[in-house]
């Protein structure tokens, strides 16, 4: 089924949320005259201006944040009515919006959206990804329909529910000293120099939690380099910059395939987590979003059953 929206509120909304004709541009696949006609073409339509031009970035006029509420809402509506078209046949098609942090996004999401399109042909996924706090942000402003989280949500206006296990390890150069150490005593972390993810990330939330309960502190900690990406750790790693936690799904195929990193056990720490969903407080996901959540909650014991892997 079609979008039932207006293509010149769809054009509007993604201007008003990128702050930038150029990146509404890339986001709708148009070219940047295109997004301004239409952009144009809707304020002589309303009749006022919507967008203030006089500065180095675009801003929302008065009216313009009026239309841009009003026009989630009819967004939101909109799909709605499309889920419930659809289920009319017995079907289930519309839009579906969903965020996750980049561990999930990179390595456990993947197949199981494919699986779940393959199921739902007629349903259109779209994913953002970031951190853990950019997430829940997404959320809150209804960009999202579900997020799925690595860290605490930090927030009271969203519910959150764990549906998959993990566990961070620290990982070192395959030459490093540490490599053949059966383990490490946890003090040894403090001195060492740590690759760590990005302020809001919840990778780095947990490790900064567990290494706290060990009476290390945030502050006396050696942290050499801070990375946007799990990836990127490992490449570090690999490179011989420091060490750091990632998450076991980031490394399964990594631990099969070679042998430039190894997995270090640290006396008496144990850095457990839960993947979370996430989504705003209130009624429980209803629709498409309830039909992602079932999914997800029937699907991701499967998943860890498949890439469950053995200790280095």
């Amino acid at each position: 089924m079609a979008s039932l929206e207006n293509f010149r509120l769809v054009v509007f909304r993604a201007v008003a949320e990128q702050h930038s004709f150029r990146k509404a541009a890339e986001e709708l696949y148009l070219t940047q005259p295109a997004v301004s006609l239409q952009i144009k073409a809707l304020e002589e339509e309303v009749g006022v201006q919507l967008f203030d031009r006089t500065g180095a970035q675009i801003a929302l006029t008065e009216a313009g944040g009026i239309l841009l509420n009003y026009s989630q809402q009819a967004y939101a509506l909109l799909g709605q009515a499309q889920q419930e078209i659809a289920a009319l046949s017995g079907g289930h098609a519309g839009g579906l919006a969903l965020g996750a942090s980049t561990t999930i996004a990179q390595y456990v999401l993947p197949r199981l959206l494919g699986e779940f399109s393959r199921a739902y042909p007629r349903v259109h996924l779209t994913m953002i990804s970031g951190n853990t706090e950019q997430i829940v942000e997404a959320v809150e402003a209804q960009k999202i329909a579900l997020g799925l989280i690595e860290g605490p949500a930090r927030s009271r206006d969203v519910k959150t529910e764990p549906f998959l296990q993990d566990e961070l390890v620290l990982i070192v150069p395959s030459a490093h000293e540490w490599a053949e150490l059966k383990s490490i005593p946890c003090a040894e972390i403090a001195a060492a120099p740590l690759l760590m993810r990005e302020r809001g990330s919840g990778t780095r939330r947990v490790v900064e939690m567990a290494l706290a309960s060990q009476c290390i502190k945030r502050s006396s900690l050696q942290i050499v380099m801070e990375l946007d990406s799990t990836e990127a750790i490992k490449s570090a790693v690999e490179a011989g910059l420091g060490v750091g936690f990632v998450s076991r799904w980031a490394i399964a195929k990594d631990l099969r395939l070679n042998n430039s990193f190894k997995i270090v056990e640290v006396d008496g720490l144990r850095i457990q987590r839960k993947f979370q969903l996430v989504y705003a407080a209130g009624p429980e996901p209803q629709g498409l979003a309830q039909q992602f959540r079932s999914f997800l909650l029937s699907r991701a014991g499967v998943a860890k059953k498949s890439t469950k892997t053995k200790r280095a």
